[in-house]
């Protein structure tokens, strides 16, 4: 009895063993992968490029005061339109005091030089009338009696604009900033009692408003040094804004900068284009902008979709797989052109008849192994 229950452990053994083999191979065995084939086809291609960069207007025009002062009125807000001539802000001027001591000794001193001048005029014009004295000693005194009464008034009028900034103490080009051009007001970097310095050779001036027409925009934007060579001025771009996601706009470059900037290790080149402006359309100055540009375009040619390229580990030479028979494929060299990221021109190699092998293909995963995969990523 121990005989027989001995032989059928063994027995029963044998055929667990030969069951788990079994089902070991079954569940790690791979059905063969069926690849699938598609043909070159005729297409047309444009291999482009992005700039990225901003819309700005062509001018942008800053006004700066004549005189140095604190703003005592601002008649405009930013956004408004504005006209040539057109008042922006008043300038309550605040003189220096050495300079208003200055002239105003220099006006005394020219009516001290006037009074005396016209008492010796009016004794010499005496004698000139009597035929005492010639009319050549006359007539010189009579210019020196005119200088000194130009002296005064040019002495009281240089007073009046140091002390008021204006000669007539009123409304002035000095004291009244305006509009020197018509468009749009961006900015005015200045509040009410703000102290501001005058435009001269030695300082730009404190900046009251800058104004710009909102209806010449341009394209300022930058393109890496790889393609900056295959650009040509006249060349079309599609503007698309950050802030009007559905328009499109149409520009024409018009500038390539001759000089590069390194950026974060790459050579730019700056770039502006003609921005055709819609005016029921509001573009704000410095709306971020892209800029596609068309470097290269080819129509009616063959193409394959370019994930069916491989390359040779050894030679880096692309080729393809065609298919010979029922799953049987061959290797063929192939010579290809321009590609748009998607599709890839095929220069030689292939006919419109070869079917390509689609290589990058891998089997479905079936539900019991989706299972075991989650279990042993949890």
């Amino acid at each position: 009895m121990n005989k027989f229950v001995k032989y059928g452990l063994i027995g029963i053994l044998v055929l667990g063993a030969m069951w788990a083999a079994a089902f070991f191979i079954k569940s790690n065995a791979k059905s063969a992968i069926t690849y699938e084939t598609q043909k070159p086809f005729t297409s047309s291609i444009e291999k482009k490029t992005v700039a990225t960069g901003k819309v700005i207007p062509e001018d942008e025009i800053e006004i700066k005061p004549q005189i140095s002062g604190i703003i005592d009125k601002i008649y405009m807000e930013e956004g408004a339109p504005v006209k040539t001539g057109d008042l922006i802000a008043t300038i309550k001027v605040v003189p220096n005091e050495q300079a208003l001591n200055q002239a105003r000794g220099r006006v005394r001193n020219a009516e001290i030089a006037l009074s005396n001048t016209e008492i010796e005029y009016n004794r010499n014009k005496a004698l000139f009338d009597k035929g005492v004295i010639s009319s050549q000693d006359f007539n010189n005194l009579k210019l020196q009696y005119d200088q000194a009464v130009q002296e005064l008034s040019n002495a009281r009028a240089d007073y009046q604009i140091i002390r008021r900034g204006s000669a007539g103490g009123s409304a002035s080009a000095n004291t009244n900033i305006r509009a020197t051009v018509t468009g749009t007001i961006l900015e005015i970097p200045v509040e009410e009692g703000d102290q501001v310095i005058q435009s001269n050779n030695f300082n730009d001036g404190t900046t009251i408003a800058s104004i710009a027409d909102l209806g010449k925009m341009i394209f300022e934007g930058k393109v890496d040094e790889g393609e900056v060579g295959k650009l040509q001025l006249g060349m079309p771009l599609e503007i698309s804004l950050g802030a009007l996601e559905d328009q499109k706009f149409v520009a024409e470059l018009r500038f390539i900068a001759p000089k590069g900037v390194e950026e974060a290790g790459a050579v730019q080149f700056k770039i502006e284009g003609d921005v055709q402006v819609n005016d029921s359309i509001m573009i704000r100055a410095g709306y971020s902008a892209n800029a596609s540009l068309v470097l290269e375009r080819k129509d009616s040619i063959m193409v394959i979709p370019e994930a069916l390229l491989q390359f040779d580990k050894e030679t880096d030479e692309p080729f393809v797989e065609v298919a010979t028979g029922e799953q049987e494929f061959e290797r063929k060299d192939v010579e290809i052109g321009i590609s748009d990221g998607i599709n890839v021109e095929i220069v030689s190699g292939l006919t419109e008849e070869d079917e390509v092998k689609i290589w990058k293909k891998t089997e479905p995963i079936k539900a019991g192994e989706e299972d075991e995969e989650e279990e042993d990523n949890a």
